[in-house]
């Protein structure tokens, strides 16, 4: 019977751990997130978010992501051309539209602004992508 009741309150632990982990909407996002920077960015702006310097930009502490939420967006969602100015270094390089839905938009921005000396908790929501325009 001791048993049983150990299996039991250990099964209730790990269940009620997971659910809990499974309420915080940003910390999935950002999950999924890491795995989609993984796939798409990780070329250019590398590992540690550091980028290139003078090709790439980073986003590990980046001025630019901090204070242009919606052209960063924008930028993941359909591309990115034209001069930008990250961490006072100019960048004019060309980011190609990466075929991301507007979730995968949301989760890859959610990671990237919790990331390397990043911190938002105002989550990129879909419906915040959805509403950014070309």
């Amino acid at each position: 019977m001791k048993a049983f009741i150990i299996l039991a309150l250990s099964s209730f632990c790990f269940w009620g751990t997971l659910s809990l982990s499974q309420q915080d909407p940003l910390q999935e996002s950002i999950s999924r997130g890491k795995e989609i920077y993984g796939d798409f960015c990780i070329n250019c702006h590398m590992a540690n978010g550091e980028g290139v310097a003078y090709t790439f930009p980073p986003l590990a502490n980046s001025d630019y992501l901090k204070n242009n939420r919606t052209a960063s967006i924008k930028g993941i969602k359909f591309g990115q051309k034209g001069e930008i100015t990250v961490n006072g270094i100019d960048y004019n390089s060309y980011m190609a539209p990466l075929g991301l839905d507007n979730e995968e938009v949301a989760d890859v921005m959610n990671y990237i602004n919790n990331s390397w000396g990043n911190t938002n908790t105002e989550i990129v929501t879909i419906e915040e992508v959805e509403a950014v325009k070309k």
